[in-house]
């Protein structure tokens, strides 16, 4: 599960507790260079029938665009899913920050005697929308997770904020 609780130092400033969620990556970089050159390996192999011939030459630029254009779109995919969440709690405040790539760092903080940890099973734009409420808005939490992560994380986090 990509979800991380990590005890933080034992300092006066540090947090309670933290938490570190990202979403799952079934590629890894190692793997997405094998699939690439597996790729690149099986287009190529029919064009040993021509080599020689002007056929080839005709052939060879559409199957570099196509190989570039499968390395450019999971890399894509891959950067995409550079997202990291963190939930720090403190006695007097905890906050969650959202870093994700292309975009601007987001913020959001409360005090954790006031934060509500809520599970909406339906009507949210995932299943078992998972949210924090408190302070001035209410935000989403582990979007990126399945039905079963956020669940057992729903569970996690209201233990989290129950018990300083």
């Amino acid at each position: 599960m990509p979800v991380e609780w990590i005890t933080p130092p034992d300092t006066p400033d540090s947090p309670r507790a933290e938490l570190h969620l990202w979403p799952y990556r079934s590629l890894l970089r190692r793997d997405f260079v094998i699939f690439i050159a597996g790729t690149a390996t099986l287009v190529t192999l029919p064009l040993l029938a021509v080599i020689g011939s002007p056929v080839l030459w005709a052939l060879l630029p559409f199957l570099a665009a196509m190989i570039a254009g499968v390395w450019l779109a999971l890399n894509r995919s891959y950067r995409d899913g550079e997202l990291l969440e963190e939930l720090r709690i403190w006695d007097d405040r905890a906050t969650l920050t959202r870093h994700t790539p292309r975009k601007p760092t987001q913020t959001w903080e409360a005090n954790p005697h006031w934060i509500r940890v809520e599970l909406h099973e339906g009507g949210g734009p995932v299943p078992f929308y998972l949210t924090l409420k408190g302070g001035p808005r209410e935000v989403e939490i582990g979007a990126f997770l399945s039905e079963d992560e956020r669940r057992a994380l729903y569970g996690d986090l209201r233990r989290a904020f129950t018990n300083p």
